[in-house]
């Protein structure tokens, strides 16, 4: 480049990555609009670099680990040049980083035109090669951004969409179908970047249920990532392979199986096996490493949903927080990542126990109300009999006996209870299911649907 042209700012860059350095989750606000390449600076663009190492591996960039990284990754430099730039802070970070991307932009603007006159004075490249290779150039600069923007009017045009389709009856499924009619029909299914949370107390259900979910989901199609901080994958296969079937996920792993379990088990797995569910060996209890294990996921296999199991157990490195600032922020940042990556996630949240009354309601959320404000959709599991308590005053009639309620406390839901009617059950050990396509086994539960907004 010409030493007049000046497409560069390497104090805005020094404010970027002193910032990003310095406050935690700063990375996420602008990783998906610099690259390596927007710093002009090659030892800025080796911090960057090594930032984005630092977070993969499910550690805070700050600045011992990056500094750390550079070493390990070769990097000759100044200890007090370092210190300078992270010692620089902004409360703009966005704004600086859009600049270096603008100024990234317009170098490569530089670039192409250069190589535009260069090539318009000699033959020695095929003239639609170079039209080609421009364009693809241009093309990749807007990539990202293109598909961002939009006006007032296309948002209006949609919303009428929506009201034509409710008016003729003829509005589709809109997101991943739950397997569960009820549900799907008032909320159109699992919704790309909502939060889900599916809370209840202990042994009530909620990771059959969400690996029911899941595992319906798969069924059509969808990829899935799951993590479980409790489970094996080996354990959550069993219990798939135990809704197929209809063998208990205990037996399946642990109990020597007679001659029919064992092809019931062969006939389940033709219609789970080659689909899209994911499990990633390398992530941890870290928040950390599990969203940038679900990045990962979107990339390499472009799932639709995760599955987190379960909230309260997860590591946070939050110094000086306390347990309900610590879920408040995990829940934030998941409710971030789903609408970033353009994906559905479930994450299980534990609810504080109430002996005198056990009817879960949003404001039992273990450690943070702050989840329910997060969330999207929050799905409450209540089994009476466990307390040996009667229903609410709507389900009075409902026998507790072998039975449970699916409460939507928060989503797009309308009433609709309709407890004569219940449209799922639940396996024990076997999870949940829509219908009765199986032989039931000694312990049944009925679920009683209660959707409400």
């Amino acid at each position: 480049m010409e030493a007049n042209v000046q497409l560069r700012d390497e104090e805005a860059e020094k404010i970027v990555l002193g910032t990003i350095i310095a406050e935690r989750d700063a990375i996420e606000l602008v990783r998906d609009i610099l690259t390596e390449e927007c710093f002009y600076n090659p030892f800025h663009a080796e911090i960057y670099k090594a930032v984005l190492q630092v977070v993969s591996s499910g550690n805070r960039a700050d600045l011992v680990f990056v500094k750390g990284k550079l070493e390990e990754n070769g990097v000759k430099f100044d200890i007090v040049e370092y210190m300078k730039i992270v010692s620089c802070h902004t409360f703009d970070l966005y704004q600086y980083a859009s600049r270096l991307q603008d100024l990234h932009i317009r170098r490569m603007f530089y670039s192409i035109g250069q190589y535009l006159v260069s090539n318009s004075y000699t033959e020695a490249e095929d003239i639609e090669d170079v039209a080609k290779k421009v364009n693809e150039d241009m093309g990749s600069l807007f990539k990202s951004s293109s598909t961002t923007v939009s006006s007032i009017n296309e948002g209006i045009e949609n919303v009428y969409k929506m009201i034509n389709e409710n008016l003729s009856g003829s509005k589709p499924l809109t997101g991943t179908p739950t397997g569960f009619e009820k549900i799907d029909a008032k909320s159109g299914g699992l919704q790309k970047s909502d939060l889900i949370i599916v809370a209840g107390e202990t042994s009530q259900g909620k990771t059959s249920l969400a690996v029911s979910m899941m595992r319906n989901a798969a069924c059509s199609d969808a990829k899935i990532a799951m993590y479980s901080m409790e489970m094996k994958k080996e354990q959550i296969a069993a219990r798939i392979l135990s809704m197929e079937s209809g063998v208990p996920a205990n037996q399946i792993m642990y109990s020597r199986l007679t001659d029919s379990q064992i092809q019931a088990i062969d006939k389940g797995v033709g219609n789970i096996a080659g689909k899209s569910i994911y499990f990633d060996d390398r992530s941890t209890s870290n928040i950390d490493t599990i969203i940038s294990s679900i990045r990962y996921m979107k990339i390499k296999h472009d799932i639709d949903g995760a599955v987190i199991d379960y909230l309260q157990i997860l590591n946070v490195n939050m110094k000086g927080a306390n347990k309900e600032q610590q879920m408040g922020d995990v829940a934030r940042r998941l409710k971030n990542l789903a609408k970033d990556l353009d994906i559905w996630i479930i994450a299980l949240s534990q609810l504080n126990r109430d002996n005198l009354n056990p009817v879960p309601t949003l404001a039992r959320l273990r450690d943070s109300g702050q989840i329910a404000e997060a969330a999207d959709v929050v799905i409450l599991i209540y089994r009476p009999e466990v307390k040996d308590k009667p229903y609410p005053d709507e389900f009075k009639n409902v026998s507790t006996k072998g039975t449970a309620m699916i409460d939507i406390a928060k989503g797009r839901q309308t009433k609709d209870i309709d407890p004569a009617s219940p449209q799922a059950i639940y396996y024990g050990s076997h999870g949940w299911e829509s219908q009765l396509t199986h032989q039931q086994p000694d312990f049944t539960i009925w679920i009683v649907c209660q959707l409400v907004t």
